[in-house]
């Protein structure tokens, strides 16, 4: 989409539809010129007769016969209560309601909606927006919106560079929440390990200070990574470690982003009760988010230090597949009695963490859809945050909080990891029956000697369900904000 500046005194020769954010309180200062002075009395007896609230979701429309433009007026819902996370629900319902209407052209008054003091800049704004005309399907009719531009109206033109930019990066973000979920939702029959591999190396056409490397199971296994390649070797589907380096800066410790690739999840031998099992397509979301942030780091040639890793298999029952009491060897030399096959994305997870100590990372962040256990503690609103250092739990907060990412911290008490402990093995690759997904934290901690480390469990953030089932591309908002602040 098209992104322009103009002053509110000039909206109704630009566009077909003039989107105005409304509080609670229904002031509409920041109307300016926008709308003459009959017409704004007009817009309240209309507010007051209509009974709306401002409330995020209320919307009404109101054609100006004067400037010949029409007006639709969304909530934005209570001016105490607004962030990041409220205005993506006000702009995507918003969106939702004029997505089918013939507008080409749109304008959105942008003065009451971007604030400092709430963390909502124009990149948030125009990422929003773009996210909220996003559409996956593989249906033979498909949808297309005819709204192709789009005006930022406020009191005052801003400049042109900062614009641009705003505009740029704005766009970079929502097409790597866009790629992270164009992969989770693609079905499972064509998004294997291989195909996610492919993925990754088409980064390289988008900025070329990418380095794709990419493993095979013979290099894999030559490295010593029997957990990675336990999980693989059910299917017939070859497993894949992929590297994507972004490396701008010399001499500099870089972001490792490390991600759960398991692009179809049987629960192997420990196989996983039939309803929902499509699901479990969307298990590979962890690499998703990783090579969606970083498309946009790419898009966004920034000068930060980058890595994402992926560990891709796929992790089915078979002649060959990995039993309940088998003991693996993993590339860090533990060796891992295997309780249940369907704890796999701790297995394949493990080799990628030990793999990536070799960047000698600033910072190491792995994203998995890990556990039922954390969607069963904390619901489907925010991923779960463990780490062995706090400081870097603090720095993600921030950066949940800023994009409306959320996250909440779980503990990683020393009793955890006493669960882990077996007669056959260095260690186990379940705990006991409660506390599950900080167990799975736990075991991945081992792999994190030395490193400061954090796991997000996004098993209940990655994808809906219901009317509006699919992938939501988180955390990859969180994860460029983090990388793009430290």
């Amino acid at each position: 989409m098209d992104y322009k500046s103009i002053k509110t005194n000039t909206v109704h020769d630009k566009t077909d539809i003039y989107l105005v954010g409304v509080f609670t309180d229904k002031k509409l200062s920041h109307l300016g010129k926008s709308i003459t002075k009959t017409s704004l009395a007009l817009v309240k007896k209309c507010f007051d007769k209509n009974n709306f609230t401002g409330e995020i979701g209320d919307h009404r429309t109101f054609d100006d016969n004067v400037s010949n433009i029409q007006i639709v007026f969304f909530g934005l819902g209570q001016k105490q209560k607004y962030n990041p996370l409220n205005l993506y629900r006000s702009i995507k319902g918003i969106i939702d309601k004029i997505r089918k209407t013939n507008a080409k052209n749109i304008s959105i008054n942008i003065d009451n909606i971007i604030s400092k003091t709430k963390n909502i800049t124009l990149e948030l704004l125009v990422s929003h927006i773009e996210d909220s005309f996003y559409k996956y399907s593989f249906k033979t009719e498909k949808q297309v919106s005819k709204i192709s531009s789009c005006n930022m109206v406020s009191k005052e033109i801003l400049e042109k560079n900062t614009f641009t930019t705003c505009i740029k990066n704005g766009k970079a973000i929502a097409n790597g929440i866009k790629f992270a979920k164009d992969l989770g939702n693609t079905p499972p029959n064509i998004c294997n390990p291989t195909f996610l591999s492919k993925e990754a190396l088409k980064l390289k056409k988008i900025n070329k200070k990418l380095k794709v490397t990419i493993l095979n199971e013979s290099t894999m296994k030559s490295m010593g990574m029997g957990s990675l390649l336990s999980v693989s070797q059910g299917s017939k589907q070859p497993a894949k470690l992929v590297a994507i380096e972004y490396m701008p800066i010399k001499n500099k410790e870089p972001i490792v982003l490390v991600g759960k690739g398991i692009t179809f999840d049987t629960g192997g031998i420990s196989l996983k009760p039939s309803p929902n099992m499509d699901e479990m397509k969307f298990d590979m979301s962890g690499a998703g988010s990783v090579l969606g942030t970083m498309r946009a780091i790419a898009e966004m040639n920034i000068k930060k230090n980058v890595v994402g890793v992926i560990a891709c298999a796929e992790n089915m029952p078979g002649s060959q597949a990995t039993r309940p009491g088998d003991v693996v060897t993993s590339m860090s030399g533990l060796t891992i009695e295997i309780l249940n096959t369907d704890a796999e994305g701790r297995l394949v997870l493990c080799d990628a963490l030990t793999y990536s100590r070799k960047y000698k990372p600033k910072y190491m962040l792995d994203m998995a859809t890990l556990t039922g256990a954390c969607l069963v503690g904390l619901g489907k609103y925010p991923s779960g945050l463990f780490s062995n250092d706090d400081s870097l739990a603090e720095l993600i907060k921030v950066s949940a909080n800023k994009t409306g990412d959320r996250v909440w911290q779980l503990p990683l008490y020393e009793d955890y990891f006493e669960e882990l402990k077996t007669n056959f093995a260095d260690i186990q690759n379940i705990g006991g029956r409660y506390g599950g997904a900080i167990t799975a934290a736990a075991f991945l901690a081992k792999f994190t000697n030395g490193i400061k480390w954090a796991h997000l469990d996004i098993a209940g953030t990655a994808w809906e369900v219901g009317k509006n089932k699919g992938s939501t591309g988180r955390p990859v908002s969180l994860l460029i904000d983090f990388v793009l602040s430290n």
